[in-house]
C-alpha cells in the first residue's frame, strides 16, 4: 500500500514519484495484454474488473469555477464582525436561508439560496505567490511537480489539471463535445507568460482540456466583467486606452495549437462553416488528427453546440437574468455545455489576476466584482436546479488563495486599501452533485488567517471532485510512455455529503 507523505515531512523530487502498485492478477493480465499485441489503454476495463469497481457517481458533470487573483475570504464566506477594524473591514455580514450560517451582504442573492450550496472555510495550502497558487489548486496537489519552475510555462512534467484528469477518466457523454473544457480564455499573465496548471502535463498535451477562447487577451490593465463591469489594475496607473475586448462566442475560433495550418488563421470558423465543414471532417481523417483536434472540429461543426456556444444572442430574459458580461455569459455558456453533455467545465472569471485586491478592495467587490457574479452564479443555480441539473453537476468555487487577515495600502497603485496574498486559509464553494446545502465545513481562526479546525488541502478538493464524478479511489492515469499515476492523493472532503 503506498504511504503518503505527510505534507511537513521533506521529500526528493525522485520519491514524489513513486508509482502506484498493482497486484500480482493485474499484472498478469497486462503482460497478456503486451503479447496480443494491444495497447496500454485496454487496462482500464481490466482496472475495472480488477476493482469490482464502478463507485456510484453523485453527478456527471462539474463545473470548476475558478477567480484568479485570489478571492477574499473575509469579504465573502467567513465574514469577522467581531475582529479588529483592520481586520474586520467595511462589509457586513447578512443572515442566510440557513441558520447560523453568514455571508458577504453583497452577495445577497447567494444568501437567498443557501440551501443549495455549502462552504468549506479551511482550505490550506503553502504559497503565496499567484503562479504556484494557480498550479496547486488547477491540478489538486499541494507540492509543485519536480520540474516546476514558476516562471509561467506550461511544461510536460508538470502534474495533470483536475480538468484533464477528469476528461481522461470518464468517457465522453456527447461525441460532438470533448470531455473537459476551459472557458472564456487561458490565463496569461500581464508580462506575456502562459499560467501552468489547467494542461495535460505528464499526462501528455493530447489530454488538454478543450479551451473556448470566446474572451480575447486584451490590455492586461484591464480588469472585471466587462464591458459593464471594468476596472483599471492600478487605480494610480490606469491604461492610456480604453478596454476594448468584445465577448466573441458567436464568432468561436480554434487556437492554433489545435489546428491544421490551412484553418490555424483564427478566421470566423462560424460564419463559413457550413461550406467548409465537409472539407473539415475530410481533412481530419486525411491529415489524421488525434482525438482531441478531431472533438474540436466535431464540434464546431454541431449546430446544436454552435448555438449552445452563441450566448451573446440568448433571449433577453436569459441575458437579464445572467447579465450582459463576460461573467454571466460565461456561465450561461458553462451551464448549456453541461445541458449538452460536457463532463467537466473549467470557467475562469474574469482574466489573470481580476481577483488581486491589493488595494480599493470595498469598492472593487462591492461595485464591480460581486454584482456580475452573484447575478450570474445565481442564475446558473436556477437553471441548474429548474432543469433538474443541479443534482448531477457538481459546482466549485474557489481561487489560487486567500487574503491577508489584516488590510494594507499599497500607496504607489492604490489610494484606498486591500489585501495581500494568502494561502493559508480560504474558502470554497460547493452545491449540486450529491453535496447537501447550508452548512459550513471547517473553520478560520477568529482573524481569518489559520485553519481552526478540518483543514483541507487542494488534494482534498479534486479528490471531492473525483468521487462525486464516479472515478473510483482506485483510478490511474498513465503517460504516453505508459506509465501508471495515482489520481487520488487523499480523501473527499466526507462533511460535504
Amino acid at each position: 500500500m503506498h504511504r503518503f507523505r505527510d505534507p511537513k515531512e521533506r521529500s526528493t523530487p525522485r520519491e514524489r514519484l513513486v508509482h502506484p502498485e498493482f497486484s500480482r492478477r493485474l499484472a498478469i493480465q497486462a503482460g497478456g495484454i503486451g503479447l496480443l499485441g494491444l495497447g496500454m489503454n485496454h487496462l482500464t476495463a481490466l482496472r475495472a474488473s480488477e476493482e469490482g469497481a464502478a463507485i456510484r457517481a453523485t453527478a456527471k458533470s462539474c463545473i470548476y469555477i475558478f477567480l484568479s487573483g485570489g478571492l477574499s475570504q473575509h469579504e465573502s464566506f467567513d465574514p469577522k464582525p467581531e475582529a479588529p477594524e483592520d481586520v474586520r473591514g467595511e462589509f457586513r455580514p447578512i443572515e442566510t436561508q440557513t441558520p447560523g450560517l453568514r455571508i458577504c451582504e453583497h452577495l445577497p442573492g447567494l444568501a437567498q439560496r443557501s440551501g443549495s450550496w455549502s462552504v468549506v472555510r479551511s482550505l490550506t495550502h503553502p504559497t503565496n505567490d499567484h503562479t504556484l497558487g494557480h498550479f496547486l489548486m488547477l491540478t489538486g496537489r499541494s507540492i509543485p511537480s519536480p520540474g516546476y519552475r514558476g516562471d509561467r510555462q506550461p511544461r510536460p512534467s508538470d502534474w495533470p489539471s483536475i480538468a484533464s484528469i477528469v476528461g481522461d477518466a470518464l468517457p465522453a457523454r456527447n461525441n460532438n463535445l470533448p470531455p473537459a473544457i476551459v472557458l472564456p480564455e487561458r490565463l496569461v499573465h500581464w508580462s506575456g507568460g502562459v499560467i501552468p496548471g489547467a494542461y495535460g502535463g505528464l499526462m501528455g498535451s493530447r489530454r488538454d482540456p478543450f479551451f473556448i477562447e470566446a474572451s480575447p487577451y486584451g490590455d492586461p490593465f484591464w480588469r472585471g466583467a466587462y464591458p459593464e463591469f471594468t476596472f483599471a489594475n492600478e487605480t494610480k496607473k490606469p491604461p492610456k486606452q480604453p478596454d476594448q475586448r468584445v465577448y466573441q462566442a458567436p464568432s468561436i475560433s480554434l487556437s492554433s495549437d489545435l489546428t491544421a495550418p490551412r484553418i490555424a488563421t483564427r478566421t470566423d470558423l462560424l460564419r463559413s462553416l457550413d461550406s467548409q465543414r465537409a472539407e473539415l471532417e475530410r481533412s481530419a481523417v486525411v491529415q489524421r488528427y488525434d482525438e482531441h483536434r478531431q472533438s474540436a472540429i466535431s464540434l464546431l461543426a454541431s449546430p446544436k453546440v454552435r448555438q449552445a456556444l452563441d450566448v451573446t444572442r440568448a433571449d433577453e430574459r436569459t441575458q437579464e437574468r445572467y447579465g450582459r458580461n463576460s461573467f454571466g455569459w460565461s456561465l450561461l455558456m458553462a451551464y448549456r455545455l453541461v445541458e449538452s453533455g460536457v463532463n467537466m467545465v473549467q470557467v475562469n472569471l474574469g482574466n489573470n489576476e481580476t481577483w488581486d485586491t491589493h488595494g480599493d478592495i470595498f469598492h472593487r467587490l462591492k461595485d464591480r466584482l460581486f454584482p456580475p457574479t452573484d447575478r450570474a452564479l445565481c442564475a446558473l443555480l436556477d437553471d441548474l436546479q429548474g432543469s433538474g441539473l443541479l443534482d448531477s453537476t457538481l459546482v466549485v468555487m474557489g481561487s489560487e488563495f486567500g487574503r491577508t487577515p489584516k488590510l494594507s495600502t499599497l500607496a504607489e497603485s492604490y489610494p484606498m486599501a486591500g489585501r495581500d496574498h494568502w494561502g493559508a486559509v480560504q474558502s470554497v464553494f460547493f452545491a449540486g452533485g450529491g453535496v447537501a446545502g447550508g452548512r459550513v465545513i471547517g473553520a478560520s481562526d477568529k482573524l481569518g488567517a489559520y485553519p481552526a479546525n478540518s483543514p483541507q488541502k487542494p488534494e482534498n478538493m479534486a479528490a471531492t471532485i473525483y468521487r462525486a464524478l464516479g472515478i473510483p479511489e482506485s483510478a490511474t492515469w498513465q503517460d504516453d510512455s505508459g506509465r501508471p499515476s495515482h489520481v487520488y492523493f487523499a480523501p473527499p472532503i466526507a462533511e460535504l455529503t
